[in-house]
């Protein structure tokens, strides 16, 4: 079986119980919340409670999104990443999100290796110092500060950072950013959405986000397929941005039928 996860994006008009609860339906291995959701950060509730009513449903608290443009380093920027931490290590989680800077700044491999490499140099000894991971998410986009998986292995292994930074493996950005190597030992987890319209991958953009089935222009077999036979055995997450996955009131059948359909395509 798969161990499949679910992001709050998934279902994020559901409140952090109900969604809890979806996840425990589907025989998920975990979730991972959100701070970037309407309302407050699990509707006001305390991130300790949180956490022992999800590892109550069997689940693992995967990580706490995220710090957005943890890449544009500041002072400002460290305070962000601290609070962050200090509400995923409240509620148990086992690492926390950050997502680069994605406005056209630093976009060159030279320029987006020096903003990255600074930004981990400095937040390593924060995570270690909360026994937290991180989970660092390349976005294909042509105007992402970190778009190149491979300018992300040089970063953490010139900070000392191999074991407390991870990959994620978005498959819809893997595609935008045109592939390319994967790193199935520095993967820390695998985020799943499928397009199915035939657009250029340029042209192609959150909403166009939705459950992967048979329709799915991005390969989300073929790249799980991949990172699993290569040694990759860790949790793989929906997180689709689509208006239509959002507005369904009980996402429980289609995305029971989109993990059987990965399911049987992985170990075809």
């Amino acid at each position: 079986m798969l161990p499949f996860a679910l992001n709050h994006m998934t279902a994020p008009k559901m409140g952090w119980e109900g969604f809890a609860d979806l996840a425990a339906g589907l025989g998920c291995v975990g979730v991972e919340y959100r701070n970037d959701l309407t309302g407050p950060l699990f509707g006001g509730a305390d991130p300790a409670a949180v956490g022992a009513a999800v590892r109550a449903r069997g689940l693992r608290f995967l990580a706490l999104a995220e710090v957005k443009m943890f890449n544009d380093w500041s002072d400002a920027k460290a305070a962000e990443a601290e609070a962050l931490m200090q509400v995923a290590a409240a509620a148990g989680a086992e690492a926390v999100s950050l997502i680069p800077r994605n406005d056209g700044v630093a976009t060159e491999r030279g320029e987006s290796r020096k903003v990255t490499e600074t930004a981990l140099r400095e937040i390593l000894p924060m995570l270690k110092a909360h026994g937290l991971r991180a989970m660092v998410e390349p976005l294909g986009f042509a105007v992402c500060s970190l778009r190149y998986k491979e300018v992300l292995a040089d970063a953490i292994d010139a900070v000392g950072g191999v074991g407390t930074y991870f990959m994620v493996h978005d498959t819809f950005h893997h595609a935008l950013a045109g592939f390319g190597p994967i790193y199935p030992e520095l993967t820390g987890i695998v985020h799943v959405s499928g397009v199915k319209d035939m657009i250029a991958l340029d042209d192609m953009r959150d909403p166009h986000r939705v459950l992967v089935d048979g329709d799915d222009v991005l390969g989300n077999v073929a790249q799980i397929r991949a990172l699993r036979r290569a040694g990759y055995e860790g949790p793989i997450s929906y997180e689709p941005f689509a208006p239509s996955v959002h507005d369904m009131a009980d996402p429980k059948a289609a995305l029971a039928a989109s993990m059987e359909f990965i399911r049987k395509g992985v170990e075809a």
